[in-house]
This record gives structure tokens, C-alpha cells and sequence, in this order.
């Protein structure tokens, strides 16, 4: 019997949301420069408002360097009064010439934004109106207070509620001083919430645990800036009983899924919209997608389905047992299009694909994969294994059980795998350009049937 193809789910919206999605496309084009294109592409004001969004294009990074600042602004707004009256600052993110931007800032709409997300897990509902202690272990060169060449005292790295744990932009910097630094810290401060990078929590984890260091155990661990792989969740474990949930969102977009107590992502309706374009069936389709995010609420920004570089599974049935239903929902995040490789007969592999065979592999810290031709892979990996024949031959035979027999799969091995110009790890990609745009499925967008 032929297997039943998935299909997109609906997904239950509330009329408000339809309504500032209205408006948020209106005065964004009637509005901001940036769009004046745009307007010939809209099907009016009398058409649905998921079928005026579609006929939008995407907004890139490369479009909002290329327009900043004045034609992201709307025409009633003055950045130059903004800034000096202190409702928004401007915001550079990190990493290569083509993913930094520079982003009109605006805190309050953040914090609305981040509070709004706690409510859809269980851990972070009780957190209240953000009060609560949260230390922070991140790469400085995402947020907080970098210092490669002198240690920063405790004070020194305090803000209001939070302290950060790591002043340092390479992890490889710290020494055992450090790990007991961190360790003594989380005993003194004792945060409700720990916030991490997830592999340079890990990397603190693998060393503590090693040492049997006894750590103060927060309410809640979040997940941000990086996609927690397999690896990082069984390094973290081995010092942390603590529940570790993902919090999705960028700085262009805030928050704008959040993990719930049941694994699944739901989308922060209050201060997003979302749209999904499958990906073509032999690549995924129609259950993977990327999403283009629409920030609402924010009289600051009007940054119209941007595309924020991730892949997404849907929750086919649309449904969760924690009974939120109230917008999208996510069975997983698939990683970044950049993070993308191809088997040998074309199909595009997502990260969680990959992690979900390399994870296997036993006697892993940390790996990386970088796919060098059609039929060509390097598996980069630190371990600690004695038997590195052993781990080879288990390595290769994964792979090939996702890329194809004809595979050719090379093993190396590091002492260290470094992160990226963006304080991140990046844990698999390719040699040669991925357009996505070439597997978007444009017969089966999302339009009104869709939606409830």
C-alpha cells in the first residue's frame, strides 16, 4: 500500500492575530521605503490575509544592509530622536561579512516579547514578570562582556538580574581556574535560569564532570544562539538534572518559538507572524520548510517575512499534549540552510538528520561534518576513543546509511574543533553553494485553507 503523504496542518489563530497582521503589512507598505516595490504585488486590501502575505517576497540581510538605515524606518519615525531619547540603540550581530547587520533596537518591545514566550512552558510560566536570577555561559561575542586577556572579576560581569559566566571569545582560553570559577559562581549566585550557548555549556560539563565538581542545579536550563545537538544534551546531563528547553529567535525577529514541556515549539502569537514554505516532497516536503518571520507590535521595526535562515518540522497532527493550540506548531527546529549537505543523489540532509545518525557514534565530544564534493565527506572529531578504527568504521557506516553506499567518507580527527567568526559551532556544511529557493515547493504554500 502506498504510504499517505503528509499534509500542512492547521492551525488555530485567534482574530487579533489576523488583525495586527493586517496592519502590519499596510503600514509597512504604505509606510517604509523599503517596500514601495512591494505594493504592486499586494492583491488588495479585500483578499485574505495569509494570501496578501504570500504574495510577498522574502526579506534577506542582504536587503536590510543594502537599505539601512532610513529606508527601514517608517516615515513617521526619527531614528536620531529615538536614540536620544534612549527607546532604541543600534545593534550589530555577529559573524561573516554576509551574516552581520546592523538592527534598530528597541528593549521594550524585547522584553514583551521574551516574557510573552515563557508562557508557553511550563518551567518559565512561574518566572513571573522577569525578575527572577539567570546566569548566562555564552560565547561574549553573542552578549555579555568579552575580555580575551584579562579575567573579569564577578562584579564586573553582573547587570542588573543577570550574570555572565564567560568573558572569553575562545573557549580553548579557559583553564581549570575558570571551570572552578564557573562552578563557584553558580553555587554563590544560584540562578533560577541558566542560559547557554549549548556547546559551550557542554564543554564546562565535560570538564566538571571529569573532576566531579558538584553544581548547583537551576530551575530551568535554556538553549539559545546555537541548535542543541544529541552530544550536547548527554554531556550536560552528566552534571545537570536540571530540565533543558530551546528558546528560538533571533535578534531581527525576538522570540519566536518556544519549547514546551513536551519537547514541541509553539510560536509566540503575540509578537510574531509566521509563515512556512515546504520544501519540495523528495527533500522533505511538505512537513519541512523554511519559516519567514514577521516581528508584530514593534513601531520600530517593519521587517516583512524575513527569512531567518532555519528549516522547520511541523507537528503533523498540529496538535500538543500540553493542549496550548494557539498558533503554529513545531515538531522540531532542522537547523540552519547553511548547515545543509546533500546525499549523492541530491536530497538535501538537515542537521537533525545528520545528528540523528552521527549521535550514534559512540565515544563522540565534539564533531563537525563538511561535505567537499558530490560524493565526498569529512567527518571531523574529537574523541577520546582508543580504538579509532572502531569509531571510523561505525562513523562511515552511518553516514552511508544517510548519503548513499557510494559515500566516500573520510574520518579526522582533531584535538579541537573551532568555533566560527560568530561565536558559534557550526556543526555540518558544504563546500558549494545550497540555494534554497531551488527546493521551495511553490505549488503547496499555506494560503487561506490552511489556516482556521
Amino acid at each position: 500500500m502506498k504510504k499517505k503523504q503528509p499534509a500542512i496542518p492547521k492551525w488555530e489563530y485567534t482574530p487579533a492575530y489576523d488583525e495586527i497582521s493586517r496592519k502590519t503589512l499596510e503600514t509597512a507598505l504604505k509606510k517604509v521605503a523599503l517596500y514601495k516595490d512591494w505594493r504592486l504585488r499586494d492583491p488588495g486590501e479585500k483578499a485574505d490575509i495569509n494570501t496578501r502575505y504570500a504574495a510577498m517576497p522574502a526579506l534577506t540581510k542582504k536587503d536590510i544592509r543594502e537599505n539601512f538605515p532610513m529606508s527601514i524606518l517608517p516615515d513617521d519615525k526619527n531614528m536620531e530622536q529615538g536614540l536620544a531619547s534612549g527607546e532604541i540603540e543600534l545593534v550589530n550581530t555577529s559573524g561573516t561579512t554576509n551574516e552581520k547587520i546592523t538592527n534598530i533596537w528597541n528593549q521594550k518591545w524585547w522584553d514583551a516579547s521574551e516574557q510573552a514566550s515563557w508562557k508557553l512552558n511550563k518551567h518559565m510560566a512561574g518566572l513571573g514578570k522577569g525578575t527572577h536570577r539567570e546566569a548566562i555561559l555564552v560565547n561574549p561575542r553573542n552578549v555579555g562582556f568579552a575580555s580575551d586577556n584579562d579575567d573579569l572579576p564577578m562584579e564586573q560581569r553582573r547587570l542588573s538580574r543577570y550574570l555572565y559566566l564567560n568573558e572569553k571569545t575562545d573557549p580553548e582560553l579557559w583553564t581549570e581556574k575558570h571551570i572552578d570559577r564557573i562552578t563557584e559562581e553558580l553555587n554563590i549566585f544560584q540562578p533560577q535560569v541558566l542560559e547557554a550557548n549549548p556547546s559551550i555549556l557542554a564543554r564546562y560539563c565535560r570538564k566538571a564532570a571529569a573532576r566531579g565538581l558538584k553544581v548547583f542545579q537551576p530551575e530551568i536550563i535554556t538553549f539559545t544562539y546555537e541548535y542543541p545537538i544529541k552530544l550536547h544534551y548527554r554531556q550536560i546531563s552528566k552534571v545537570f538534572s536540571s530540565p533543558m528547553i530551546s528558546s528560538y529567535g533571533t535578534t531581527e525577529t525576538g522570540y519566536v518559538f518556544m519549547q514546551c514541556e513536551y519537547g514541541n515549539f509553539h510560536q509566540n502569537t503575540g509578537y510574531c507572524r509566521v509563515d512556512f514554505q515546504p520544501l519540495k516532497k523528495e527533500h522533505g516536503g511538505p512537513v519541512l520548510g523554511r519559516i519567514l518571520v514577521t516581528p508584530l507590535g514593534n513601531p520600530w521595526s517593519y521587517l516583512m517575512r524575513f527569512d531567518t535562515g532555519d528549516l522547520v518540522y511541523l507537528k503533523e497532527d498540529g496538535k500538543c499534549p500540553c493542549g496550548r493550540d494557539d498558533g503554529m506548531i513545531l515538531a522540531a527546529i532542522a537547523g540552519r540552510t547553511v548547515n545543509l549537505t546533500k546525499t549523492c543523489r541530491g536530497r538535501l540532509v538537515t542537521l537533525q538528520e545528520l545528528d540523528e545518525g552521527v549521535s550514534q557514534v559512540d565515544g563522540l565530544e565534539m564533531y563537525k561534518l563538511v561535505q567537499t564534493g558530490k560524493t565526498s565527506y569529512e567527518l571531523h572529531v574529537v574523541t577520546g576513543q582508543r580504538d579509532q578504527h572502531k569509531l571510523a568504521g561505525e562513523a562511515t557506516s552511518r553516514l552511508q546509511e544517510i548519503y548513499g553506499d557510494e559515500a566516500d567518507i573520510k574520518v579526522v580527527y582533531d584535538e579541537e574543533i573551532m568555533h566560527e567568526p560568530s561565536g558559534k559551532y557550526l556543526v555540518s556544511r558544504a563546500e558549494f553553494a545550497i540555494n534554497i529557493e531551488e527546493y521551495i515547493d511553490r505549488e503547496d504554500q499555506p494560503g487561506k485553507e490552511r489556516y482556521k
